[in-house]
């Protein structure tokens, strides 16, 4: 015992050791990021790249804080390397270690040495910290006979510990499955499916942090999004990259790839399937083409001199010289406006001009030519015939004035079942076809012209930022010996500079929100396979690079218009640039509860293994049968009975069960205790309620509970009447 104690010492000396370099540091950082607010005369870009740095050093030093160190590698050498959040390293020798990043090449051996493969490792030891305490360490001896079974101590304790309001990363405790995925040296697009609980979201996020730690010059500057399926999900996971010090992300849903709009209500099922198809493609398409018309009659424009007439053939020349141009619809416009105003003017100078006026004298032909189009270009007639015949276009009016005319989606042969009363409520199927939208529409001369005078507005401000941030350091100088002077200019100075690296420092995601054209060095795609054919496109547009970490598992589809393979819909895109990884081993549900969603899977899916859970747990999940009034009370007494406990909880139902919330809307979730309303109204809900049910089983990682009025489903027919108390305990480890 006194030995342990001694040992225990040892290793809270070295780790406080560890917290005066990260404490040095800091210091050092912070002073070095204020010097640099001032700047010390080199140009305003070249100040205001030193001070992002400089930001971005401090921040990390300070999410280090939390778990700095977390375990020991021992070798048969005889050598330590301590592993941690971040690299410390000897304050007069940057070469000699005391700390290593997790996501060094040296620290791999901490995520994948087993005692079959120990990969010259003798000993693992994982630190157990409260704040900056060594409250506890758990060795696991390599080669040892029989093994070590404490090597398990630190996984179970984290998914066995109460489930926080979001998603903790798992940095102490990666397995080998899991390193494996996150340091895969892969330029394309990565596929990482595992059932539930397999921690392929936790995995994907690692790998994010991993690249920018071994790719930051590449990706940091146009960062990384990240593609969740809805608001809660991206609550539930964005502490994980700040946590490990990386803040260039961008999170968002399928609903939010459209800057301007948060989408979140679903249509129909046909609907859906029919937008996330690559038919609507010829649908927008005619669509557009349905807008550039020709006239029934002539219309006509009437000039001071002359009154023109704008019939169907030259309107028709203008309009396949317009479409032969190649250009997008808005763009086009111009072309079909040059085009018809050149065939007016040709005609209306023939019979102005007749009996005087011949083209060999064409200086005067072409000055009266410029007079003709001068006239035009303020007639209201004239203006009203282009709006009428090419009229500029938005995605949001296009579309929404197709979803409300039955003669149009007939026209262009798009199904009735996307006619609906309120043309411009987007759904999230429409949010692809309106980003399709921007680029077979384009933008017109207005909003060019806005961008244009936003950039110019943009350059005034960083060259006024520049020049007094010039004006103040030289005041600095020349003042040397005014002390409250020099105080009260340099605040000044630092407050301007945050002001506008504030706006730098935010310009990733600010710019990524409210820029259509935004490209990002990778992608992070969860739940990825609810997104269709049209979802995939605007993402490809995204990333040009096709750098993807694409997260999900197809047992679990619910959407119509989702992937049933993922071949189908990267093949198109990557048809030599994808691999696929996958995760069998669940760290979250219970294999008490995992064997009745089992069940359910076999049902639906039986094809699919169900992923085998990392331990067994004595809560039994249990069934209650009620009357539909009595719904309320039961989900009333399992709310009471949650609050009294540490954790969280939920109650999921069909839609028209009050206090319910849809299995959807806990897609990537996880909760210590769930109470499924009325199993098989969800499964009888649409055409992959099964999906939904199996969705709602697996959210739990204590306790499972199903209230019901209609008979269960087959698969929930062995659940017991009530649970029993219990604690988890091991039944696999991931290291065997």
């Amino acid at each position: 015992m006194a030995e342990d104690d001694d040992e225990l010492r040892s290793e809270q000396d070295y780790v406080t050791g560890l917290y005066e370099r990260l404490d040095a540091e800091r210091a050092r950082a912070k002073a070095n990021y204020r010097e640099a607010l001032l700047g010390d005369g080199e140009s305003l870009a070249d100040r205001d790249a030193e001070v992002r740095a400089l930001a971005r050093e401090v921040k990390r030093l300070d999410v280090a804080d939390y778990g700095l160190c977390f375990g020991r590698l021992d070798a048969l050498s005889g050598e330590r390397s301590y592993i941690g959040r971040i690299g410390l390293f000897e304050a007069h020798n940057d070469y000699e270690p005391l700390l290593l990043d997790w996501r060094a090449p040296a620290a791999r051996p901490f995520y994948t040495a087993t005692a079959a493969s120990p990969e010259n490792m003798r000993r693992r030891r994982q630190f157990h910290t409260r704040g900056r305490r060594v409250v506890e360490y758990t060795d696991e001896t390599f080669g040892r006979p029989g093994g070590d079974a404490q090597g398990d101590a630190a996984l179970l304790a984290a998914v066995n510990a109460p489930r926080g309001d979001g998603m903790r990363d798992i940095v102490a405790t990666i397995q080998a499955e899991q390193d494996e995925i996150i340091r895969l040296d892969h330029s394309g697009v990565l596929v990482i499916e595992g059932g539930p609980g397999t921690g392929k979201t936790v995995v994907a996020l690692h790998r994010v942090a991993y690249l920018l730690y071994t790719q930051r010059e590449r990706i940091e500057r146009h960062g990384v999004l990240v593609v969740g399926p809805n608001s809660a999900f991206l609550n539930h996971v964005d502490r994980v990259l700040p946590s490990l010090g990386e803040s260039s992300v961008v999170f968002c849903t399928p609903g939010d790839l459209v800057p301007g709009l948060h989408v979140t209500a679903e249509d129909t099922a046909d609907a859906a399937a029919f937008k996330g198809s690559l038919k609507i493609l010829d649908v927008l398409a005619a669509a557009i083409a349905d807008r550039q018309r020709l006239p029934e009659r002539p219309l006509e424009i009437e000039l001071a001199d002359v009154t023109m007439r704008i019939d169907a053939e030259i309107a028709g020349w203008a309009r396949d010289e317009a479409r032969g141009s190649g250009q997008p619809h808005n763009q086009a416009r111009a072309v079909f406006v040059d085009i018809l105003s050149w065939a007016l003017t040709e005609r209306a100078i023939a019979r102005i001009g007749r009996g005087w006026l011949t083209r060999e004298d064409r200086t005067a032909w072409e000055q009266l030519r410029q007079n003709l189009l001068t006239e035009l270009a303020d007639n209201d007639q004239f203006s009203a015939a282009l709006d009428r015949l090419w009229p500029t276009l938005t995605p949001q009016e296009l579309l929404s004035s197709l979803y409300l005319s039955p003669e149009r989606l007939h026209a262009v042969g798009a199904p009735q079942a996307l006619l609906r009363v309120d043309g411009d409520a987007w759904t999230v199927s429409d949010v692809p076809l309106l980003d399709e939208l921007v680029d077979l529409l384009g933008r017109d001369q207005a909003a060019v012209a806005a961008d244009r005078a936003a950039k110019q507005e943009r350059n005034y401000e960083a060259e006024y930022a520049a020049g007094v941030l010039d004006m103040m350091t030289a005041r600095e100088d020349l003042m040397d010996d005014e002390d409250h002077l020099i105080a009260r200019d340099v605040i000044h100075a630092e407050a301007l500079a945050d002001r506008f690296v504030e706006r730098d420092t935010r310009e990733l995601a600010e710019r990524a929100a409210t820029d259509r054209d935004w490209t990002y060095r990778h992608v992070v795609v969860d739940e990825a396979q609810e997104l269709s054919e049209m979802d995939w496109r605007v993402l490809m547009r995204r990333c040009p690079g096709r750098s993807f970490t694409v997260v999900g598992d197809l047992a679990q589809r619910r959407s119509a218009a989702g992937a049933r393979s993922w071949a189908a819909m990267l093949e198109p895109y990557v048809p030599d640039r994808w691999v696929y990884r996958s995760l069998s081993v669940n760290y979250r549900t219970p294999a008490e509860i995992m064997s009745v969603a089992a069940a359910l899977l076999a049902e639906f899916a039986p094809d699919v293994v169900p992923p085998e859970s990392v331990r067994a747990c004595g809560v039994r999940p249990w069934a209650r049968t009620a009357a539909d009034g009595e719904f309320a009370s039961a989900i009333e007494e399992f709310v009471r009975d949650e609050a009294g406990r540490v954790g969280t909880s939920v109650v999921i139902g069909p839609p028209d069960v009050p206090g319910t919330v849809l299995a959807s809307e806990t897609k990537g979730l996880e909760f210590d205790a769930v109470l499924v309303v009325e199993p098989q109204r969800i499964v009888d809900g649409g055409p992959r309620g099964a999906a939904e049910l199996y969705v709602a089983l697996t959210r739990a990682t204590q306790r499972l509970g199903v209230v019901h009025h209609d008979p269960l489903p087959p698969a929930l027919a062995g659940l017991t009447e009530l649970g029993v108390e219990g604690h988890c305990s091991t039944t696999h480890s991931r290291s065997e």
